[in-house]
């Protein structure tokens, strides 16, 4: 059956732990898996689901975003009613800017009022994973809820990064942690948690009330996890979890990709033989905007016994790309990258307009947009050298940030 559903997808984080690579963007705008940005698995969700109303919430380094979406995602029919619409922070209804996930929505009421749906469904949209999201939505109804949170079982070890969503034994929501250290676990496994989502299905009526009663709360943060939640447990409404499986296995693939270290662990799952998150999979495609450009080429010649020899193992490398005489592996290359004579590059990630000079050589690094790697560096083979010219993450993964110029 199919829903009257508006669609809010919460793009405006900061994403700090991202830093360098949010430096000038908003975590939903960083690339990802060499031709895509962050948001676009969530956006690719809605579109392969059927959901046609579509609301980006905007805040913090929004430009790329908004450009990224007005040049790939400005396909739907607006006479049909179908939209994907940019909503920025705008001080609409006061002085203040978002001030959690929950006054986002409150900020943004109106469309509400003006679309009149049966469900509300709210999105994170920094996360990878395929999701059908009507079959949340259809359980929303089937369970006859109020709301419906979207829940990944997780190990207990991995509660400090997550919202825990406590559960009684039925799949009813008791309570929610915020990255608790010692959390609640799953009713019969004592190792695992239900990591929130991020996704919430809302009756469009119920959202409304406990929005508005939450603005009149001066000491809430404003947050559906911190505040709306436990505010609907209190009075006894029917919140329910709804437990995420993945589309194509039966092994759950979510990635909440918030440090650079996640991130980094994320790309690399890309480029194993048999990848459980498959970018290929022609019944599920992930849309994105491309530039125009040429088809890679390979370049080798002369003495191959000397290293020049223009070789990609076991990588994905984008359109645009020119490997010449360089000797690539385990890699993720975005578009228009080159890689010149002799160098190697080795488990990385190099983004768009990227330029690798002869001899260098680079080892599981991140080397964001248009940066020349000059003629000889070595970055990613003695990381206390790297900590004096870029950031080194904790599992000692070396980012370059964009525009860097190295000397």
């Amino acid at each position: 059956m199919m829903h009257k559903v508006v669609t809010f997808i919460m793009a405006g984080g900061k994403g700090e732990r991202l830093l360098p690579l949010t430096k000038d963007r908003t975590k939903p705008a960083v690339p990802f898996g060499g031709i895509y940005r962050i948001i676009d698995f969530t956006l690719s969700n809605c579109i392969n689901s059927g959901l046609r109303k579509i609301y980006i919430l905007t805040q913090y380094k929004s430009a790329s975003l908004q450009r990224h979406i007005r040049l790939g995602w400005n396909f739907l029919p607006s006479e049909l009613g179908q939209f994907i619409e940019l909503l920025p922070a705008q001080q609409r209804i006061g002085e203040s800017w978002y001030l959690g996930t929950a006054d986002a929505i409150y900020q943004n009421l109106y469309t509400l009022e003006l679309d009149r749906p049966d469900e509300v469904l709210i999105l994170a949209g920094d996360h990878i994973y395929k999701m059908n999201y009507y079959s949340m939505i259809d359980f929303h109804h089937e369970q006859g809820a109020d709301l419906t949170v979207g829940v990944v079982e997780a190990d207990r070890s991995k509660s400090r990064h997550l919202g825990v969503v406590e559960t009684d034994a039925q799949g009813r929501v008791i309570g929610f942690q915020e990255k608790p250290a010692d959390p609640r676990t799953i009713p019969g496994k004592a190792d695992k948690i239900y990591g929130s989502m991020g996704i919430y299905v809302f009756k469009q009526k119920v959202l409304m009330q406990e929005l508005l009663e939450d603005s009149k709360n001066a000491s809430s943060s404003h947050d559906f996890g911190k505040n709306i939640i436990p505010q609907m447990l209190k009075k006894g409404m029917k919140v329910v979890a709804y437990n995420f499986r993945n589309q194509e296995s039966e092994e759950e693939y979510w990635r909440d990709i918030g440090t650079i270290d996640a991130y980094y662990e994320a790309n690399m799952e890309l480029i194993q033989v048999n990848p459980v998150f498959n970018l290929y999979d022609q019944e599920w495609l992930i849309r994105t905007f491309q530039e125009q450009y040429p088809p890679v080429k390979t370049v080798h010649s002369g003495d191959k016994e000397a290293g020049r020899v223009g070789l990609v193992l076991d990588s994905i490398v984008s359109e645009g790309c020119v490997v010449s005489g360089g000797r690539v592996q385990r890699s993720i290359l975005s578009p228009n990258v080159r890689i010149n004579s002799f160098s190697e590059v080795y488990d990385s990630i190099l983004m768009e307009g990227v330029q690798v000079g002869r001899h260098a050589k680079i080892k599981r690094a991140i080397i964001d947009k248009d940066v020349s790697i000059p003629q000889g560096i070595i970055i990613g083979f003695n990381l206390e050298e790297d900590k004096k010219r870029f950031f080194v993450s904790e599992s000692g993964i070396v980012v370059v940030a964009k525009g860097t110029e190295i000397k």
